[in-house]
């Protein structure tokens, strides 16, 4: 509820609103047990871990399983909120930082589900280990990692979802190493599912770098999936012959890739089409894949001393001497992973770079380097061998360097146990250690992404103590997964803002005394440091959010008031200006959770309302002086006030820009025309001004959500177009001569000589913006075909 507030009144209102928050703070006390701790994981889990773990607590525990135990509901309650909690990547750097006071304008974990759906349809696939399953935030990186994906859209209450997922499964595994085997759980992802398009489950589509994502639609049996996803393995297997077969093993030697060939004879099983055609995926860039049918080319096999079927590897420059098969690995099985593996075992490992080499090749072409500790490092995976192929087409070279060779080298890099780093043909002072998963999709990503982006690993010796550029450094830790979620998204904003802004992380784990000089409480902590000026960023995990913190460094949508400028600003403010003020104390988790949203909200609200904050740390007296009892406390201050001291308190529950926009929007005047059948047909229809309208419901909950944004359009496009409201619930038939359809419904009626139709033309946007942004350029042809036709008449007369 909203209501005006006079300073008289003030008093009598907080020490009733001070009642309330109090019962409020008793009703919402949880647990004072940490959330990682109830659910029995650590703080590095990842997001399928929390998934895991909550569900075998929500079976035991659950209250269908538990009707004897008068805390079961309670209980389950305490469970259920920490999982909301942690499998939000926002909400869970919120409560690492702030703990639940951060998180006390957040209602997750109220509600849940039955015990059936915890038991059949909670995390489908999570206990699948050939099928990966994708989270927000790791989603884009595999996709455009160079592999082919078929990915699963599916929702846990979808009974069509459930039919598929033994079949899905079935697939995934023989199709394992050749396809990645994708789901996401929309559920969980809906943002993300948004955004993809995915408006039915379950919805399949095959991913591949270069191309545009290709839905399923056949039937879901293993057969046909299987069909569909070969159709995009891109990779040929080779018919060989006495005529080119000697010529494919001599030239493997220049061009480094061997052989791996099915001699089919009579005797004995040789590899089906499919099993080779699957081989020449899973090989891809690594080795070419043949057959050949030693019925027709009996000499040749005989001279190889193939008298039953077969498959043998030829590496590159291996003799084909029939007595000395020097260097060919003759494959027993049948199965198209164990050949795989075998072969992968027999491909030469990276190049290892000495330490007197390293500084000169660093300067001249891009690496991903390993770094091990002796040979007796058995940190990387046969699958690794494949980066040479995958990241060819960003001249990227791979290799492996020996700290144990070098110490100081690798100390100077902040390198202390086995891990990968891209270096970005620059020398050693511009690289980036890789912190995600040791999975070759992400491993890809991440080189790709890092060596075309502005992010560099930080140190004691290259900081930005006292440099005179801005830096935004991001001090993390790698067991935290939303530093590691946010780091792809810091590498996006960097190249955004090459040449205006340098961007920096530091391992919190490894330079502890350089984040506790800083202050560092939790991770990740992200700062911008100009010059003596220090900034942090309190927003969502996303490069769209960061570019927008850094915007409003340069211009601040916020006014940070004292208490002379409130009074001169505020208090004194024209007849027609609105202000918002937040008072805040710097101390207060809710306080520091809102601050982002008010700057957001303040950006949407330029031009309108203006925005202020007021430190009620810094300049108690003055907000105690005007009655602030609690933090945040915000205030809206009209126009046309009879008093100066006229305020209306929110008291709404949610603090999102959105939700604190549309209150903020409904004290402003109205700009928008209310119209009636009558005003419609004289003023729309018959009149001389183009117009937008608003058809509406007044119970439709997208109207009354809509009908801010429409305001925004009415100002906006102010004196050239005239916005108007029509209203279906008392104007039925109005409406119904227009063809509206559904509420809302925008259409625009332009001007053009004549008097204009009825039905008018829809506009498909509920974006102020985007609405503007088209009548502009109607507004222009409109223009244009005016200038065309006036052109006309002259060249007649």
């Amino acid at each position: 509820m909203e209501f005006l507030v006079s300073k008289g009144d003030s008093i009598r209102y907080l020490k009733r609103s001070l009642l309330l928050v109090l019962l409020c703070v008793i009703v919402l006390v949880c647990t004072d047990q940490d959330y990682y701790s109830l659910l029995g994981v650590s703080k590095e889990a990842s997001s399928r871990e929390i998934r895991q773990a909550f569900k075998k607590l929500a079976l035991k525990l659950h209250p269908d399983k538990n009707q004897n135990d008068p805390n079961a509901h309670e209980n389950f309650l305490k469970i259920n909120r920490a999982y909301e909690v942690l499998k939000d990547e926002d909400l869970r750097k919120k409560y690492d930082k702030y703990g639940e006071k951060g998180l006390e304008d957040q209602q997750q974990g109220g509600r849940y589900e039955s015990w059936n759906f915890y038991r059949y349809d909670f995390g489908i696939y999570d206990d699948d280990p050939e099928i990966i399953t994708l989270d927000r935030g790791e989603f884009d990186a595999a996709v455009n990692s160079g592999e082919l994906w078929f990915v699963n859209f599916y929702s846990p209450r979808c009974s069509h979802c459930h039919e598929l997922a033994p079949t899905w499964r079935e697939f995934a595994k023989e199709m394992d190493g050749v396809i990645r085997i994708g789901a996401v759980n929309c559920g969980d992802n809906r943002m993300l599912c948004r955004i993809k398009g995915i408006n039915s489950y379950p919805s399949l589509y095959v991913f591949k770098t270069g191309m545009q994502p290709v839905k399923y639609y056949g039937d879901r049996s293993k057969e046909s999936l299987k069909n569909f996803a070969m159709q995009y393995v891109t990779s040929a297997v080779t018919e060989l012959w006495a005529g080119n077969f000697v010529n494919a093993i001599e030239t493997s030697f220049a061009s480094g890739i061997g052989w791996l060939i099915t001699f089919c004879a009579e005797r004995g099983d040789c590899l089906s089409y499919q099993t080779r055609l699957k081989l020449a995926g899973m090989l891809e860039g690594l080795v070419n894949v043949g057959w050949m049918d030693c019925g027709t080319q009996g000499e040749l096999c005989d001279n190889l001393d193939i008298s039953s079927s077969t498959t043998a590897y030829f590496p590159p420059g291996a003799t084909i001497n029939n007595k000395e098969k020097g260097g060919i690995l003759f494959l027993n099985s049948l199965d198209a992973r164990e050949i795989y593996q075998e072969v992968l075992q027999h491909l030469p490992d990276f190049e290892i770079i000495s330490a007197a080499s390293l500084e000169d090749r660093l300067a001249h072409h891009r690496w991903l380097l390993f770094f091990q500790f002796g040979d007796g490092d058995k940190s990387d995976v046969q699958e690794f061998k494949k980066l040479k192929f995958l990241l060819k087409d960003e001249h990227i070279q791979v290799g492996k360097f020996d700290c144990l060779s070098s110490p100081t080298i690798c100390n100077k890099l902040y390198v202390y146990q086995p891990c990968l780093a891209v270096f970005k043909g620059k020398g050693t002072g511009d690289y980036e250690i890789h912190h995600g998963k040791k999975i070759l999709y992400d491993v890809v990503a991440f080189a790709k992404e890092s060596v075309n982006s502005h992010v560099i690993t930080l140190g004691p010796q290259n900081f930005p103590d006292k440099e005179k550029e801005p830096w935004l450094v991001d001090f993390f830790a790698p067991w935290c997964p939303p530093c590691r979620a946010l780091l792809p998204e810091l590498r996006k904003a960097s190249k955004h803002l090459y040449g205006q802004l340098k961007f920096g992380t530091l391992d919190c784990t490894v330079h502890e005394g350089l984040c506790n000089m800083h202050n560092i409480r939790a991770y990740p902590t992200t700062v911008v440091f100009n010059q003596s000026d220090i900034h942090e960023y309190e927003g969502h995990h996303s490069a769209e959010q960061i570019l927008e913190f850094i915007e409003d460094l340069r211009n601040p949508s916020v006014v940070s008031l004292t208490p002379e400028t409130f009074v001169e600003l505020v208090l004194r403010r024209k007849g027609e200006e609105t202000w918002m003020v937040d008072f805040y104390a710097p101390w207060c988790g809710p306080c520091q959770a809102l601050m982002p949203e008010w700057k957001k909200m303040a950006r949407m609200l330029n031009g309108l309302i203006s925005v202020g904050s007021v430190d009620c740390q810094k300049y108690y007296s003055f907000c105690h002086q005007e009655s602030v009892r609690g933090y945040p406390e915000i205030r809206l201050f009209p126009q046309k006030s009879n008093t100066a001291h006229q305020y209306y308190s929110y008291n709404g529950w949610h603090r999102d820009s959105y939700s604190l926009r549309g209150w903020a929007l409904g004290y402003l005047p109205q700009v928008s025309v209310d119209l009636t059948p009558q005003s419609f047909t004289e003023k729309v229809l018959n009149g001389k001004d183009h117009w937008v309208i608003d058809f509406y419901a007044p119970w439709c909950g997208p109207c009354q959500s809509f009908a801010p944004e429409f305001e925004i359009l009415a100002r906006t496009v102010k004196g050239k177009v005239k916005a108007g409201k029509v209203d279906c619930q008392a104007y039925a038939h109005t409406c119904q001569t227009a063809d509206i359809r559904a509420y809302p419904t925008v259409k625009f009626y332009p001007y053009q000589g004549t008097k204009k139709n009825v039905l008018g033309e829809y506009i498909d946007s509920r974006d102020a913006k985007g609405i503007a942004d088209l009548l502009n350029e109607k507004l222009e042809a409109i223009k244009n075909k005016g200038k065309r036709k006036k052109s006309r008449n002259k060249v007649r007369i």
